[in-house]
């Protein structure tokens, strides 16, 4: 029984006798039953203040209750005037703001969290319950090569290789440095956390191309100017005492300086070849910044497949260009562009077989443009493809991996992408992607 009903029955029953004392007093006086009938409605109302009184904190109660469970912790109550429903006023109003700030600091928190998460350089991939995936951000979307929607709900180790299979053998808390697609590496990590009692597991991918590959420019420039360096000085000296060496055989007689003449002149050729050798790697080194200026590469296209038509017909391939050439102009530097796409077009006509086609192709990439040269050779073997990004690295018997080291390096210094990957109907495809020049 409710508080109300519990004061009405005891006002009820208090008033039974002063009813039956009002009927005693009206069979005796008619002044008796006035005041008789005025005391009752004295008594009465003043039981109606009290049971007024006495339903305040339960309907406080009550309209509180209904508030919290509605989740509404704007609404304030007032003072009454009594001094325990007051200080239940004040501790329901204390404790509405203490809730709406909290919640107020975890949606904004949670927001906060989620934007991060948006605009983070690193893939972050969320998994549910179930091992698959429940959240992916823009940067894992693009590092997987597929749409976000795509993601969602397919376990990770169905993602494209090689991300997916590197996955798929991710322990908890283990990390991993993999390659991905274009000789890039990312490093991969498998954490865990526990929600509501349940373990879920979450995935980073980090992109470490760029951090890689400054470790190892910094090593390998080391390196190269040291071995220049001893080479040179080392070359001259040599030489200086062949050339000494030659005059001294210059005084024997002619029988006797044949031997020695062929013997001073391979050393002559090995020194030259020596010096050659170690220029091509300090031409790497000593790439100088470019000068930017406005470069139509449809024109640069044009010119490098006119340079190279000859070799390709030796080699029984066929050079061309895609489309009519439209102009496209970025900002870049001209000669070392041309040099890079130069080692691209022969590495493409040395892996295409004869009967085979070279196609450069120029297109507008968001706000700049990009040349590709696109070969119909077998493409690069997946062993291949995950050393792309090692320096010097060459499949070549005489190679010394300089071609792509250098169109790297030539992409670095003007802030541009250079990609390298399997062409989709076969063959591979490198891509140099340059900004825009701006409007003059």
């Amino acid at each position: 029984m409710s508080l109300a009903r519990r004061v009405g029955l005891v006002v009820g029953l208090l008033h039974l006798p002063l009813a039956f004392l009002a009927w005693q007093l009206a069979r005796d006086s008619r002044w008796g039953l006035v005041v008789a009938e005025g005391a009752v409605v004295l008594s009465l109302v003043a039981c109606l203040e009290v049971l007024r009184l006495a339903r305040a904190p339960a309907s406080l109660a009550a309209t509180g209750r209904a508030l919290l469970v509605e989740g509404d912790f704007t609404t304030r109550f007032r003072a009454v005037g009594q001094r325990d429903v007051d200080e239940l006023v004040a501790l329901y109003n204390r404790l509405a703001d203490e809730l709406r700030h909290e919640r107020l600091r975890v949606e904004e928190r949670n927001l906060l969290l989620a934007e991060l998460i948006e605009a983070s350089p690193a893939g972050v991939l969320l998994c549910d319950f179930d091992g698959r995936i429940e959240l992916a951000n823009p940067a894992a979307a693009r590092l997987a090569g597929c749409d976000r929607t795509e993601l969602a709900g397919r376990p990770p180790a169905e993602l494209p290789a090689p991300l997916g299979p590197a996955l798929a053998t991710l322990a908890p808390g283990e990390a991993r440095v993999v390659g991905l697609a274009g000789g890039r590496r990312a490093r991969l990590t498998r954490g865990e956390f526990a929600d509501r009692g349940f373990t879920r597991s979450f995935l980073l991918v980090e992109e470490l191309t760029e951090e890689l590959r400054a470790s190892e420019r910094a090593a390998y420039e080391k390196v190269i100017r040291m071995v220049a360096h001893e080479v040179n000085n080392s070359a001259g000296a040599i030489g200086s005492l062949l050339e000494s060496t030659a005059e001294m055989i210059g005084e024997l007689a002619p029988a006797e300086r044949t031997d020695a003449d062929e013997a001073l002149a391979v050393a002559r050729r090995r020194m030259r070849h020596l010096a050659s050798f170690v220029d091509g790697f300090a031409a790497v080194v000593r790439l100088p910044d470019p000068t930017l200026r406005p470069l139509d590469l449809g024109e640069l296209a044009r010119e490098l497949v006119r340079l190279h038509r000859a070799e390709a017909e030796r080699r029984g391939v066929v050079l061309e260009q895609d489309g009519d050439g439209a102009a496209l102009a970025v900002e870049a530097d001209r000669e070392q562009v041309e040099q890079a796409l130069v080692n691209l077009i022969r590495n493409a006509l040395e892996a295409t077989p004869a009967g085979g086609r070279v196609r450069l192709s120029v297109v507008a990439d968001g706000a700049g443009a990009a040349i590709e040269v696109r070969d119909s050779g077998p493409g690069l073997a997946p062993e291949i493809a995950d050393q792309l990004g090692t320096p010097f690295f060459t499949t070549k018997r005489d190679g010394r991996g300089l071609g792509l080291t250098l169109v790297r390096e030539v992409a670095r210094r003007h802030e541009a992408r250079f990609e390298l990957s399997n062409a989709a109907g076969g063959g591979a495809v490198a891509r140099l992607r340059l900004g825009a020049a701006p409007d003059r």
